[in-house]
């Protein structure tokens, strides 16, 4: 059942939004050559912690970490851990941080150091396969309206649209209806109305759309090995443009 937002609830989104844009600044300031996964988890759980809130991550479903660290081939729901952050890899973080008992959902990767070109521009055009989405995060559109418009727009440069992974509803729980798909789907219709409060997040890949999970249970990659970029914001639909509730720059 999708849940409308008050304005109230609405803006205790966006302070738990905020904590997770932080995280992700200080993530992006923090990712060097050298630097481990788990180290940067580190960094991210002191800062939620400090601020009050809770990394949603922790023990959601069983995911033993704090955020969610995916790298080069990695599409998302990598585990931190011991492997060094190398010259030339792409690295995406997945930050959930609960306040008040509100979410706030945010994704983004980051390159460093000597990235090829051509995966600079996959990291490059998954944001904008958000920002083409949310177009049509107005009342009167339907969920797969943003579906079609990511899809379209990742495909026309060439990418594949993973299928086996999308956004969702997002609120009181990580996870609410609706299932907000990266790719047209009939079955995602819902008509968006003012107080809805959804996290559309592109995961897009360089080569071909098929992605396998690992033995870990959580880490999905790449079936071809090539790599994938994640970009994600909590937004709430309004009147007119969608509020991002997890990111502060003017679109």
């Amino acid at each position: 059942m999708i849940t409308i937002k008050s304005v109230h609830d609405i803006e205790c989104m966006k302070a738990a939004g905020k904590i997770v844009e932080d995280t992700l600044l200080l993530l992006e300031r923090s990712v060097r050559i050298g630097i481990t996964t788990g180290e940067l988890n580190a960094i991210a759980e002191d800062y939620i912690r400090s601020q009050g809130a809770y990394p949603t991550c922790l023990n959601y479903n069983g995911f033993p970490k704090a955020i969610c660290i995916s790298v080069n081939e990695v599409v998302v729901h990598g585990i931190p851990g011991p492997r060094k952050i190398k010259d030339g890899d792409i690295v995406s973080c997945d930050v959930c941080a609960t306040l008040n008992g509100f979410v706030g959902d945010a994704a983004r990767t980051f390159c460093v150091g000597n990235v090829a070109e051509e995966t600079r521009r996959l990291v490059q055009v998954t944001k904008e396969c958000f920002f083409e989405g949310i177009r049509y995060a107005r009342p009167g559109y339907r969920v797969c309206d943003i579906s079609k418009a990511i899809q379209e727009y990742a495909e026309s440069h060439g990418y594949g649209v993973v299928r086996e992974l999308t956004g969702h509803g997002v609120g009181r729980q990580l996870h609410e209806d609706p299932e907000v798909p990266n790719f047209y789907s009939p079955r995602a219709r819902q008509r968006l109305q003012a107080g809805m409060t959804i996290a559309v997040e592109p995961m897009i890949t360089q080569g071909k759309k098929e992605v396998w999970q690992l033995d870990d249970g959580w880490t999905i990659t790449t079936r071809d090995g090539k790599p994938a970029a994640h970009y994600e914001n909590s937004i709430a639909i309004t009147d007119g443009k969608p509020i991002l509730l997890t990111c502060s720059e003017e679109y």
